[in-house]
């Protein structure tokens, strides 16, 4: 019997077991490590609860619900039912939503601005996840001896600046190990589970939701609270569906439902039925919850762990990345490819850096695991809600059978994204920790945001000062210049205008090339352009030709790659070494009083200032380039 995964490609039980192991270390590797503080910080001193069996077995079967109801029916059953052309996460839900609603329509604009949110708040969920999950593990030194209290803080850093030092390399070779490291990890924290659920069996009882009624009935509004440490639980789960593409369906739900939810919950209780028998292992329940002979191994093998989820979550946040600049939200940034073989393996140095600098400052401003929970929290609970507000609209447009069953669904994760939001709200109310991945949140949302209006803003300008393409050619035929060998192609994102390069050329060289194209490069709101829609010819006359490249927001823009199909296209042959490209490198003068404010349009001109140049983003050769600039204002 054999498989698919959201590609097409077809897997036997033998390939199907390789895609779960893969799924188990890629994909998991954040919700796996969650034990490691969970249970400890739904006992911190702010939430004022102590570990009686009432307490212990309310909070175990609110973790139990919140995995069944958030990440299994939410985000395994249905949410991964809204596949864009078999890519998942919040940018290809976006623009899933976006392509059931009317272009240019207030509503598709509000879709557009939540999708930009919800991605700019996983970059805050991206730099708290390392040192939150590095903190825990390395904790566990305290549990083998307080002696080591002191050392827990340097040898994080120590841990956290090789991770991100390691990243240049590429995740292709040490990526291999994943799969192995997390199995072991779910089983060894599954069996310990066991092993501390037969001595206490009466835990169990905690799978019964009249444990979660009973302690909501008896905590009141401060019951609600809890949910900010309850949520811990989940953290992780919109990666199941990010992952997608990487996996296939299949492959990440077996991976969950056989073996990552049930070890997952025979820890959760297998802590619990410690904290019965011993009310004092609240101090960390995890490490507490293993023998003494077997702390220090375990102190191991979960520092590797906690290593792995944090990979995971640096490469989705280079992921992340690319997509919001194939999409238009960023500018280009040099992006480096770290296996031929792969093209998700890829390497993005200004983000790793910026990560790893916010990582640094966290880590010595909380320096604990418990002290960053209330920090973590918010930004996940704001992407869940966004993506079922998403959800909403997708299933509304798109599926006429089963939106029956889906809307009200929908309408019951609302009312659980909302209480975990409003919870994790109230930590604003604490202390500045809380503010952390809000203002990540709405730093990164500002720059995106900005950059998108900047662009539209340039374009409209260089639009308004442009000269019309199909008035200039008859003009420029009536004296044509002289004419010399090779072809000349102009970069230009706006198909009817005469690129300013070109101009340029004429002004300064007076020249034209033998064969002369206009290039625009579009990305679609797929991830992958298919093979007829790749390219678009064009014959404008006296060898002069418009020429349409389009890219899906998960692929690589190669445009020599792509314009070597022109051959099969037409009569157009192009020597890549007797070929010229041509862009304009606009240089942004903010102008108060117009669009954007004042500190908007220094914003963007810096972005755009910085921007990689387009060699490298288009894998465009260097010395095949004439960048001729020109002055805009704004």
């Amino acid at each position: 019997m054999s498989t698919q995964t959201s590609h097409g490609q077809s897997h036997g039980g033998a390939g199907l077991a390789a895609l779960v192991a893969g799924a188990v270390g890629v994909v998991f590797g954040d919700i796996g490590t969650s034990p490691l503080y969970t249970i400890k910080e739904m006992f911190h001193p702010h939430f004022g609860l102590t570990p009686d069996p009432a307490t212990v077995k309310g909070l175990l079967s609110l973790g139990f619900w919140s995995l069944v109801l958030v990440v299994t029916l939410k985000y395994v059953v249905v949410i991964m039912r809204a596949d864009n052309d078999g890519e998942g996460g919040i940018m290809a839900l976006t623009a899933l939503a976006q392509r059931s609603l009317k272009q240019g329509s207030r509503l598709a604009y509000t879709v557009g601005i939540l999708g930009i949110f919800g991605a700019a708040l996983f970059f805050g969920d991206g730099m708290i996840t390392p040192p939150i999950t590095v903190l825990g593990a390395v904790e566990g030194l305290e549990v083998v001896s307080p002696l080591f209290k002191q050392w827990v803080l340097p040898i994080s850093l120590v841990m956290l600046t090789a991770l991100f030092a390691f990243q240049r390399f590429g995740t292709a070779s040490v990526g291999k190990a994943f799969g192995p490291i997390m199995i072991t990890w779910f089983v060894v924290i599954a069996g310990f589970g066991v092993w501390n659920i037969v001595q206490h069996p009466i835990v169990l009882r905690a799978l019964n939701p009249y444990w979660a009624w009973l302690f909501f009935t008896t905590h009141d509004w401060h019951a609600v609270l809890i949910l900010g440490a309850v949520v811990l639980t989940v953290t992780g789960g919109e990666a199941l569906y990010a992952d997608m593409g990487h996996f296939g369906k299949q492959p990440i739900r077996w991976g969950w439902f056989g073996f990552v939810l049930p070890a997952l919950v025979l820890n959760y209780y297998g802590q619990g039925a410690v904290l019965l028998r011993h009310p004092d292992a609240v101090a960390n329940p995890f490490y507490m919850s293993i023998p003494g002979w077997a702390q220090v191994p375990m102190l191991v093998l979960a520092t590797t762990a906690a290593m792995v989820a944090s990979q995971a979550v640096i490469t989705g946040a280079f992921s992340v990345t690319r997509q919001a600049i194939q999409l238009g939200y960023l500018p280009r940034l040099q992006i480096k490819y770290t296996s031929r073989d792969t093209i998700g393996q890829i390497y993005v140095p200004s983000i790793n850096w910026m990560l790893f600098a916010a990582v640094v400052v966290l880590v010595l401003s909380f320096r604990s695991s418990g002290a960053l929970a209330t920090a973590y929290g918010l930004s996940v609970t704001g992407t869940m809600l966004i993506d079922t507000l998403l959800l909403a609209i997708v299933a509304y447009t798109r599926w006429p059978d089963t939106r029956k069953w889906v809307l009200p669904l929908c309408a019951m994760f609302l009312l659980i994204d909302v209480a975990f939001l409003f919870a994790n709200g109230a930590k604003l109310m604490s202390g500045i920790g809380a503010w952390v991945p809000l203002f990540i949140g709405i730093t990164a949302f500002t720059m995106m945001r900005t950059w998108r209006r900047g662009r539209e803003l340039l374009h409209t300008e260089i639009r308004k000062e442009g000269i019309q393409l199909d008035s200039f050619l008859p003009g420029l035929m009536l004296s044509p210049p002289v004419r010399v060998p090779g072809t000349a192609i102009f970069m230009t994102a706006d198909k009817g205008v005469v690129p300013h390069a070109l101009l340029h050329n004429l002004k300064h060289n007076k020249v034209l090339h033998e064969r002369n194209i206009f290039l625009t490069v579009e990305t679609l709101s797929v991830p992958y352009a298919a093979k007829g829609e790749r390219l678009k010819v064009t014959s404008i006359g006296d060898d002069f030709y418009r020429v349409l490249i389009r890219f899906g927001f998960m692929e690589t823009p190669d445009v020599p790659q792509a314009l070597m199909q022109t051959c099969d296209q037409c009569d157009l042959v192009l020597d890549p070494m007797d070929t010229t490209y041509f862009t304009s490198r606009e240089t942004i003068v903010a102008s108060p009083h117009r669009n954007m404010p004042a500190w908007r349009d220094k914003l963007y001109a810096l972005m755009h200032r910085n921007a990689a140049p387009a060699t490298g983003f288009f894998h465009i050769p260097g010395n095949r380039i004439v960048e001729l600039g020109t002055q805009v204002q704004i």
